[in-house]
């Protein structure tokens, strides 16, 4: 079959190319075969159009041509063109972009450039050119006619300097929002927004306030306050509770057991925080706290404190008394006068950081009150005396077991008590190192006896006063006599005969004293016994002071009228009766004792303490006959069986009055066993400076023959402590017991 005849073919762009077998067509001009209508393309327009020639209504160029302009014909490039360049090796480049016309009488092949893209028309076939082989003419259609589009224009550009002037606006703007805002709370909301978390960064550290001192009467410390340390645990950082336990035992004198124990991690009452501080041991001295912090224990640290001392150690230690840890005061002085001596702690309030950065903040919120310290006392105690009385009374008390004793030492003049001791004593540096609580009682306020036999001093110096009897009353003396059914005897029996005042004194003569009581009647013994302070407190100045009993003359049974003058059914106080004695050694006026010279302020102003209380009880002819009579029982000598009680009692160099005693002691409202032996006197006896009363109580009876000789070494120790000169011994009074 012989082959098809390929005739030209136009494609959708109205070229011709070659229908070959491969689809490639050839060049128009040379005939060549294409590389897939390059040339052809260049007839193409977007979406497949193509210009064509042909009559009717189409515009028409130069010539007679008809052409029709494409839809983007107006556009200013065609989108494909750089590549069509490059494709066809740069010959479409030569149109250019402007409008082209072909010469005139050209029939064909013209191409015009609309809107600088070329549209080849169709030639001619005499105008073929060379190489490019003719073909059939395709008819010519009506070119259809296409709506025209509006030229669209580019959008306008934003100008960038606007941009740049409105984003410079909008800066600034922000940034002066933000400066307001902060000035304002700078200024305006600074308290608020700075209070608000301050609590979370507040650490408030207490600044103690050091405790005022106790001086003695010369200005040397009894009992001050020294810088110290207490050592803390905060539990959570303890690393190992017993290892550390172990290292602070030996510097804080704790069992290891106990800091164990107090290191362990616990919550507070009430609460789930874990408590972050314990003490440890309070009032550390600095030496042993710089040790401790040698250590680096974790979770272990100390802080300052306070601890009180007594130089003297057990001295006066039941008048002093002691404090707490926190020192406060819990018996003796240091408790009664607590709000005196005990000073305002400050505090110190500071932001601080947390962690590693626990320091204060530079610049932040800080608030100090400074402490304030405690006044101090100026006691009427000579330290001397106190530790020499202290001395005498215990070694006295060795003698026997299980007892009690007191002594005190008074100026009659003053009042001023100059020492005032107890047995048995304590160490406040060991408060609780004793067998009862009543061993750090002070005895000559709370030992509460029947005064026995010193009362009789009472009843001699109402009877004087009154006018019953004079120095010269002589009667005689039975030796018992009965009241009430109870018998009452005398010691010395006088077997009926005449006896003297002074020697009813000497020789505790108990009918004699009974006797002059009823010459007096009770209302009249009551009225002295209160005039001379007892039962009523002295107001001295030691809490917890006893006041004793009187017992009213409408209580009184039948044996009172016997029991009553010589000491018994009356209750009194060692301090009392020494009160009591002061009084007839100053002439016949009460005057109260007392321990607090002044008071010392921080400054260093000394404020006397008010005047003691002061009364007459007897005329000073009645006082002074009555020291006289009262010589008698330090003095009387006769040999066996007229010898006076108090011999043992007198002090040589010196005349002494004074009166024995043998009481009872009841706790309770239970008569103790054993006896009270006491002894009060006063020297020299012409014109007295100093009283000592000295009391003891022993279970065996002891107590007689223990208190005379104590006065003696107490009373010869104070008369030459303050350089009193000797009595003259010629004018010493001579006593009759039984004058003929």
């Amino acid at each position: 079959m012989p082959p098809r005849s390929e005739e030209p073919r136009r494609d959708a762009m109205g070229s011709r190319r070659g229908s070959s077998r491969d689809g490639r067509g050839t060049d128009p001009r040379s005939g060549e075969p294409g590389v897939g209508g390059i040339s052809d393309a260049r007839a193409y327009t977007p979406r497949g159009r193509t210009i064509r020639e042909g009559g009717g209504t189409a515009r028409t160029g130069v010539g007679g041509a008809e052409q029709r302009r494409t839809p983007r014909g107006g556009r200013s490039g065609d989108p494909f063109r750089p590549a069509l360049q490059v494709l066809d090796g740069g010959r479409s480049g030569a149109a250019g972009t402007g409008r082209r016309e072909a010469p005139a009488g050209a029939r064909g092949g013209v191409v015009r450039t609309v809107s600088a893209r070329p549209v080849r028309e169709p030639f001619d076939d005499d105008e073929v050119p060379p190489g490019r082989r003719p073909g059939p003419r395709r008819p010519e259609r009506p070119a259809a006619r296409r709506p025209v589009r509006k030229k669209r224009r580019p959008p306008k550009l934003a100008d960038p300097r606007r941009r740049l002037r409105l984003g410079t606006l909008l800066a600034l703007a922000l940034f002066t929002t933000i400066g307001i805002r902060l000035v304002y709370l700078q200024t305006v909301d600074t308290p608020a927004f700075a209070d608000g978390g301050l609590v979370n960064r507040l650490t408030v550290v207490e600044l103690p306030a050091p405790r005022g001192t106790i001086y003695d009467r010369t200005g040397a410390p009894l009992a001050h306050s020294i810088e110290a340390r207490y050592v803390y645990a905060d539990p959570p950082k303890v690393k190992d509770r017993v290892a550390t336990a172990k290292l602070l035992s030996p510097l804080l004198g704790v069992p290891a057991s106990d800091l164990a124990d107090r290191m362990k991690e616990r919550t507070l009452p009430g609460t789930s925080i874990k408590s972050r501080f314990e003490y440890l041991a309070r009032g550390v001295p600095i030496d042993k706290a710089k040790q401790i912090m040698a250590l680096e224990l974790a979770g272990i640290g100390t802080h300052r404190d306070e601890r009180r001392e007594v130089p003297g150690g057990d001295l006066a230690a039941n008048l002093l008394g002691f404090v707490s840890q926190d020192m406060i005061g819990l018996e003796g002085l240091e408790a009664k006068y607590d709000d005196l001596l005990r000073g305002q702690p400050g505090r110190k309030r500071y932001e601080s950081g947390r962690g590693d950065l626990a320091a204060p903040i530079p610049g932040g919120f800080s608030e100090t009150t400074p402490p304030k310290p405690g006044s101090s006392l100026a006691l009427t105690l000579d330290r001397d005396l106190q530790f020499q009385a202290q001395r005498i009374l215990s070694t006295q008390m060795a003698q026997t077991r299980n007892s009690v004793g007191a002594a005190v030492i008074l100026e009659p003049s003053s009042g001023e008590v100059l020492a005032q001791v107890s047995y048995p004593g304590y160490s406040t540096a060991a408060p609780t190192k004793v067998n009862s609580p009543a061993d750090r009682e002070d005895a000559a306020t709370s030992f509460v006896v029947d005064p026995g036999s010193i009362h009789k001093a009472i009843t001699y110096g109402a009877a004087l006063q009154e006018g019953v009897i004079t120095p010269d009353t002589v009667f005689p003396v039975a030796n018992t006599i009965t009241r009430g059914g109870v018998v009452f005897k005398d010691t010395h029996p006088a077997n009926g005969q005449r006896m003297s005042i002074p020697g009813m004194l000497a020789f505790s003569s108990n009918v004699g004293t009974i006797e002059i009581a009823e010459k007096l009647g009770p209302d009249r013994l009551i009225d002295y016994q209160k005039r001379f302070g007892l039962g009523q407190r002295t107001g001295e100045g030691m809490p917890g002071e006893a006041a004793g009993r009187l017992l009213p003359a409408n209580e009184w049974s039948g044996s009172s009228y016997g029991s009553v003058p010589i000491g018994h059914s009356v209750d009194a106080t060692p301090l009392q009766m020494a009160a009591a004695y002061a009084a007839i050694a100053n002439d016949g006026t009460y005057v109260q004792p007392h321990l607090v010279k002044a008071t010392i302020d921080p400054e260093g102003k000394q404020t006397p303490a008010a005047a003691p209380r002061t009364w007459p009880v007897l005329s000073p002819q009645n006082a002074t006959a009555l020291r006289r009579m009262l010589e008698a029982v330090t003095t009387i000598d006769n040999g066996p069986g007229e010898r006076a009680t108090g011999l043992a009692a007198a002090v040589p160099g010196y005349r002494v009055a004074g009166k024995t005693g043998t009481g009872s002691r009841y706790v309770d409202g239970k008569l103790q066993p054993g006896a009270v032996g006491s002894f009060i006197g006063m020297a020299p006896a012409e014109k007295p400076r100093y009283v000592v009363a000295v009391f003891v109580w022993s279970p065996g009876g002891e107590g007689s023959a223990l208190a005379a000789p104590a006065f003696r070494e107490i009373m010869g120790f104070t008369l030459h402590h303050y350089r009193v000169p000797p009595s003259a011994t010629d004018k010493s009074p001579k006593f009759e017991v039984f004058p003929r």
